[in-house]
């Protein structure tokens, strides 16, 4: 019988496609990674993978292996929510993902209201663009911007983020051909608030790029040009003004995301509800008027 450690790290290695980066999400070294491939592959009499200067793809057998071994990956995790749902201990955790922004401007100063309310539950907060992986036990709770696809999720639209171009009252004041702009770099090119400033430019420079909103809004509050920032978090800076725009601005859907099984846990379910009352109030689904 195989060690079903030796098991887990060539899952994570057949995914992630590299000893390196399979050792970056494990939290061990690649000859950690590669010892226990090696391991794997003697007691199943099967080579698994080719090991390449600069790769290590997987042979045919260890296509099939891979296959296999994610079926049993995805069991795992899901007896791994169902005793979480049923097993809850005096002091619970319950981990969040959510885009950076949602997490530092929405959720963060909200969580001494929830935690009063809650003293038990800890809640434990990553703010990432990155999607959480839900089926590897990355978050029991995730607020996206993308609806997701999968059927066995359950899956909530709690709010709208909006958006408009800011910069401060003396930048505001230059005439419309002397204006510069701030944006995200390239990584973030095809978000729809990109391609929304980008219609908005009509020829003038991009003087600055960075890959976090908080930079950009500060830059932007140094008068260095005007912004696209989501509305709840420029819309109450008094250094800056909204300025008006030939074009609608974008607005992007706020979706929550957890694991029907995780839903019955009575921890989960009072982090959900506060996470819908909060973005509910910073952004909802219809203008306020």
């Amino acid at each position: 019988m195989f060690d079903w450690q030796d098991l887990k790290h060539f899952v994570v290695l057949a995914r992630t496609g590299s000893l390196s980066a399979a050792a970056r999400e494990l939290g061990c070294d690649h000859a950690t990674v590669g010892r226990r491939v090696a391991a794997l592959e003697k007691a199943l009499g099967l080579p698994l993978i080719l090991r390449l200067p600069r790769s290590t793809p997987l042979t045919q057998d260890g296509k099939v292996i891979a296959g296999l071994a994610t079926d049993i990956e995805n069991q795992s995790h899901a007896i791994v929510r169902h005793a979480r749902s049923i097993g809850e201990t005096p002091q619970t955790q319950v981990r969040i993902s959510a885009p950076p922004s949602i997490a530092a401007r929405v959720i963060a100063p909200q969580i001494a209201q929830f935690h009063q309310t809650f003293p038990h539950i800890t809640l434990i907060l990553s703010g990432e663009s990155a999607i959480a992986e839900l089926d590897r036990g990355d978050a029991e709770v995730a607020v996206r911007m993308v609806r997701p696809q999968q059927p066995d999720l359950l899956v909530q639209r709690i709010g709208m983020m909006r958006y408009a171009l800011y910069a401060t009252p003396q930048h505001a004041a230059l005439p419309e051909a002397a204006r510069t702009f701030i944006g995200y770099d390239h990584h973030y090119q095809n978000q729809p608030h990109q391609q929304w400033l980008q219609q908005l430019l009509q020829g003038r420079p991009v003087v600055f790029q960075a890959s976090d909103l908080f930079s950009l809004q500060e830059a932007a509050r140094s008068g260095l040009g005007a912004v696209v920032l989501p509305t709840f978090v420029a819309d109450g800076d008094s250094d800056m003004v909204t300025l008006p725009t030939a074009i609608a601005a974008p607005t992007r859907e706020l979706w929550l995301v957890t694991y029907p099984d995780l839903a019955r846990s009575t921890a989960v379910r009072a982090v959900m509800n506060f996470l819908t009352e909060i973005i509910g109030e910073k952004c909802p689904l219809h203008a306020k008027t």
